[in-house]
């Protein structure tokens, strides 16, 4: 993390702090929010920012907008966020009465007259939310003179959206090059140290768990972890393609059959070079794709026809277990099952409960591996669950982050 920070601005007393996060919040058909975890961990730079007296204008996207689409306004983050700020910064002005330090304000848009007016308004400790940047399709494309308008609205530019930071947009990349000044928000700088320590200098034995379903979005995890990890659990959907690939039967199985031969060349560099690459050796199958399916336990390379793997089967539980033991390192990416069905969630329950019970450090790698983790229970007890799917596995591949690149050297 050689990138300057928010602690290196100094005197910010009345600036105008462009901050970009990620608060790309899940919502309920109806609008409300169902976990406010990206909005908390955006928490500690903005009051970083508040307390001394910064005039901060925030952004973010939500969602994938087609034009100007209500349901994907921000208002209902703005809404949290003034919450969230005035539960640990209020003042007490009379008795039983708190009036909130710091104010949030909803933009009409994200560019425009009436934006640059609202932010000419600002005042200390003030936080004006602008609406949603994928509002424009310009954000996207990264368009320059798109992100000029966005750039005029701050004379400093910070990026705490570790979600978005692999992605060269023109809130994340494009802005940089409008405010000379752009540095590191308190939680990408914490995303970055976490997982570049643990890839760059691991405590050993290295573990790392592979799951989800497509094979395809982990090919540069799996070639450049093959080069450092000392042992690679596959799991989740992508491990039938892997069992086909060696001539296993597979049922109904999720397969992706243009991956075949690839993931026989893993098997075999991971041999030849010493690694150990662990797959499952039995499965829970289902006899259709529902809650209340049907199931039998059965070896992972004889799964019936009309059947499919949907979760770990126990005796591949316990051979994941004896390698998680004794690991100094782990970091999880995807799921080990159809943990969204409580018949399936066993093994994504059973491995997590065993990360958590070693002394490792224990990385989460976003996305819906980190879905999972809450939904089981276990959130508060690994040492880093990351708010960036899609960025942690770009680091995991050993790619430089656009939004982090842009950004001031030290």
């Amino acid at each position: 993390m050689n990138k300057k920070t928010i602690k290196d601005l100094g005197d910010i007393k009345e600036k105008r702090i462009f901050v970009r996060a990620d608060l790309n919040v899940p919502q309920d058909e109806k609008g409300k929010i169902t976990d406010d975890t990206r909005i908390r961990e955006s928490l500690a730079t903005l009051r970083f920012l508040l307390k001394k007296g910064a005039r901060v204008i925030l952004a973010s996207h939500l969602g994938r907008p087609k034009g100007k689409e209500e349901i994907w306004s921000l208002k209902p983050v703005a809404k949290r966020l003034q919450k969230l700020l005035a539960a640990k910064n209020s003042a007490m002005v009379a008795p039983g009465v708190l009036v909130p330090l710091y104010k949030v304000i909803m933009a009409k848009d994200c560019i425009g007259p009436e934006v640059e007016a609202q932010v000419a308004k600002l005042k200390n400790g003030q936080i004006l939310l602008l609406e949603n940047v994928r509002f424009y399709a310009e954000e996207e494309a990264n368009d320059p003179a798109f992100a000029a308008k966005l750039g005029a609205l701050g004379d400093y530019y910070v990026n705490d959206a570790f979600g978005a930071a692999h992605r060269a947009h023109a809130s994340t990349e494009g802005i940089t090059r409008f405010i000379p000044v752009a540095v590191a928000g308190l939680l990408l700088e914490k995303e970055i140290k976490i997982l570049g320590d643990a890839i760059a200098n691991p405590k050993r034995p290295f573990t790392v768990i592979v799951g989800g379903k497509k094979i395809a979005d982990k090919v540069g995890v799996l070639d450049n972890l093959l080069k450092i990890a000392d042992n690679i659990i596959i799991g989740g959907g992508m491990t039938y393609t892997f069992v086909k690939s060696q001539g296993g039967q597979i049922g109904n199985s999720i397969v992706d059959d243009n991956m075949l031969d690839y993931c026989g060349g893993v098997i075999k560099t991971a041999v030849l070079s010493g690694k150990n690459l662990c797959l499952g050796v039995d499965t829970v199958a289902a006899d259709r794709f529902a809650a209340d399916a049907g199931t039998q336990v059965c070896d992972i390379h004889s799964i019936p026809a009309g059947w499919e793997g949907l979760d770990l089967g126990p005796k591949t539980v316990e051979k994941f277990k004896n390698i998680i033991k004794d690991s100094g390192t782990i970091i999880w990416c995807g799921p080990l099952g159809v943990f969204e069905f409580e018949k399936f969630a066993n093994g994504t329950r059973e491995i997590a409960q065993a990360i958590t019970a070693t002394r490792a450090v224990s990385i989460v790698g976003g996305g819906d591996s980190a879905s999972a983790v809450q939904k089981l229970g276990f959130a508060d007890k690994f040492t880093h669950i990351s708010t960036g799917g899609g960025a942690s596995l770009e680091m995991l591949e050993g790619k430089v982050l656009p939004g982090v690149a842009a950004l001031n050297n030290k």
